[in-house]
């Protein structure tokens, strides 16, 4: 008797989605290096990858507040004088205060919820000196809170502008963050 024929082999099951994915897989890779490669040439290129030393990074520092200093009579008469306003832009509303050479103004009078309070004023011995606005706590109060608002002055003259919600009357004045010199308070009623 003829021995029995080999039983044939089991088919192999074929499983397309598994193959389409791994060549999916493979062709992102092969795009994704050529990208990257493509890429790190162009910087290497145009110069984009280039290390810096120290002394490149600090060459290009650009902020940079000198200590104020007194200026001297020669250096004042060389500096530009302003134009005096020939009319007032507004109203000007201030409350007298001991004289600690900061003079305080605000343009209005009376504003809406949220208007704008336009507050200029002149400190001519506080050339840089940063202002800090500080508003009264209550209207018969005088304990004084940091509005979240400051100011530098510049040419000996300042100016900013607040906004606020408290309706009522509200006194604001400015304190210098360093010698903790007030300027007169203004009174606005905020609608």
């Amino acid at each position: 008797m003829p021995p029995p024929p080999p039983e044939p082999a089991p088919e192999r099951k074929q499983h397309p989605v598994v193959a389409g994915l791994i060549a999916l897989v493979g062709v992102g890779l092969a795009i994704g290096l050529l990208a990257g490669g493509a890429t790190l040439v162009a910087t290497r290129v145009m110069g984009l990858g280039a290390e810096t030393t120290a002394t490149d990074s600090t060459a290009r520092q650009s902020m940079y507040l000198p200590k104020p200093e007194a200026t001297t009579a020669s250096a004042a008469s060389s500096l530009p004088t302003l134009p005096a306003a020939s009319e007032p832009t507004g109203p000007v509303l201030t409350t007298p205060t001991k004289d600690t050479g900061i003079t305080l103004t605000a343009a209005q009078t009376t504003v809406g919820q949220m208007g704008r309070i336009d507050l200029t004023g002149t400190y001519p011995t506080g050339e840089g000196a940063v202002l800090q606005v500080q508003r009264a706590s209550g209207p018969g109060d005088d304990s004084w809170v940091d509005f979240p608002v400051s100011v530098t002055v510049s040419g000996g003259q300042f100016s900013t502008y607040v906004q606020t919600g408290r309706t009522g009357p509200n006194r604001f004045r400015v304190i210098d963050t360093d010698s903790d010199q007030a300027s007169n308070e203004v009174t606005i009623t905020v609608q």
